[in-house]
């Protein structure tokens, strides 16, 4: 059974970096195009960060230039690095596999300004 967990939230002050890191288990990396994506209260999820099989890479604007999602196909874990976090990146992060369409329990962000 494929099961994504997510670690690596946590409270930073603006400016601050976190690495978020989502294990896939029962699941090998390479064939499935994994993502990261965010809820804000009162807000839809949206698409944060994407890799393909391939290991090609795709980005939200609002993200670019600080964001960047990596994996490691060895390890079947997928990170987020993200750097000069802003308050309005606050939110619950959730990894995704497209490959059954599986996501994770989610880890949350806060950025305090």
């Amino acid at each position: 059974q494929v099961q994504l967990v997510e670690s690596g939230g946590g409270s930073v002050q603006s400016g601050g970096s976190l690495r978020l890191s989502c294990a896939a288990k029962g699941l090998p990396i390479r064939l499935s195009e994994m993502g990261w994506y965010r809820q804000a209260p009162g807000k839809q999820r949206e698409l944060v960060a994407a890799i393909t099989g391939g290991g090609n890479t795709n980005y939200a604007d609002s993200v670019k230039g600080r964001f960047t999602i990596s994996r490691d196909t060895a390890k079947s874990t997928v990170y987020l690095q993200m750097t000069s976090l802003k308050p309005e990146d606050t939110a619950v992060y959730y990894c995704n596999a497209r490959l059954g369409n599986r996501w994770g329990q989610g880890t949350q962000v806060t950025v305090s300004s």
